[in-house]
């Protein structure tokens, strides 16, 4: 039995983490004034840059049943009897459910569709976890039910510079915190458990945003009786996620704090200058 991992780019796997383990990685589209990029090719740089521009606001296209369609057939054609395809969140997108649709009908492989809940490293860790239960001779039968009890464990908290880009999009399910724009407050925001984006809070500097977050890990700590990995996440913030990375190593040492950024297709709905921190299970533990 052959098992293989499909996902999308908003995964941010680092190209190292792709060429260590059997992952297929597909690009969501990022569109900028009429013209489409894969977002593989194109540059956080060029991203931001337009960003700053008065051009016309940009959008996303997820990945097409094309697509998959051809990533999973080329994927039978090297022997591959059973895929895992671990995807942004269905409360984000109609992916998912357009997916699980497709894989009813798809007969060269067995498709095992996974529902992140989240995006950025949430979805990466379960694609890692997967990639290291396959390399320990497990099938996709095993592996999956453990993939949902890590995304049981996540947490994951983050603040905005405003909520336009959110709402403009209709990725914000709750829209009460929008005042926040008219009072310099950064909205702090997590994913509920249909793996939707709510508002919860407010602050007024990045500062007191982290402290919110800090004390939400100190309490989960509390909670648990397992190892625990956190990812500090930016979007083009790279001094304040460095800070915020030291910070979590000296007050939490007992658990594995690592980096992630977030690229153009998450990017569009949430903004420049986004940070969170994300929080579950050390998968390498398991």
């Amino acid at each position: 039995m052959t098992t293989a991992i499909v996902t999308d780019t908003a995964s941010y796997l680092t190209a190292d983490q792709i060429a260590q383990n059997p992952i297929t990685v597909l690009p969501i589209t990022v569109i900028l004034g009429g013209q489409q990029y894969p977002e593989s090719e194109l540059s956080s740089q060029t991203f931001y840059d337009y960003l700053k521009t008065d051009n016309e606001l940009p959008t996303t296209a997820q990945v097409s049943l094309g697509q998959i369609e051809d990533a999973y057939d080329e994927l039978a054609s090297q022997g591959v009897d059973e895929i895992i395809s671990i995807h942004l969140s269905s409360g984000i997108t109609s992916f998912l459910s357009n997916l699980k649709m497709f894989c009813q009908t798809y007969t060269k492989a067995k498709i095992y569709p996974v529902d992140s809940l989240v995006a950025s490293a949430g979805e990466a860790n379960l694609c890692l976890l997967a990639g290291k239960l396959i390399k320990a001779g497990q099938t996709a039968e095993q592996i999956v039910p453990q993939l949902n009890a890590l995304r049981d464990t996540q947490q994951v908290y983050f603040a905005v510079d405003n909520l336009s880009h959110l709402a403009r999009t209709g990725r914000l399910s709750n829209r009460s915190a929008m005042i926040g724009n008219l009072l310099n407050i950064k909205p702090l925001l997590t994913f509920d458990d249909a793996g939707k984006i709510i508002a919860i809070d407010k602050e007024r500097t990045m500062r007191k945003a982290f402290g919110f977050i800090t004390a939400h890990l100190t309490a989960r700590l509390q909670e648990i009786d397992y190892p625990l990995h956190a990812t500090v996440i930016d979007a083009n913030n790279e001094e304040t996620a460095r800070r915020w990375q030291q910070a979590l190593h000296e007050q939490f040492p007992q658990v594995r704090v690592s980096r992630s950024a977030l690229g153009p297709a998450i990017s569009v709905h949430t903004g420049e200058k986004t940070m969170g921190v994300l929080w579950q299970r050390d998968w390498q533990s398991i």
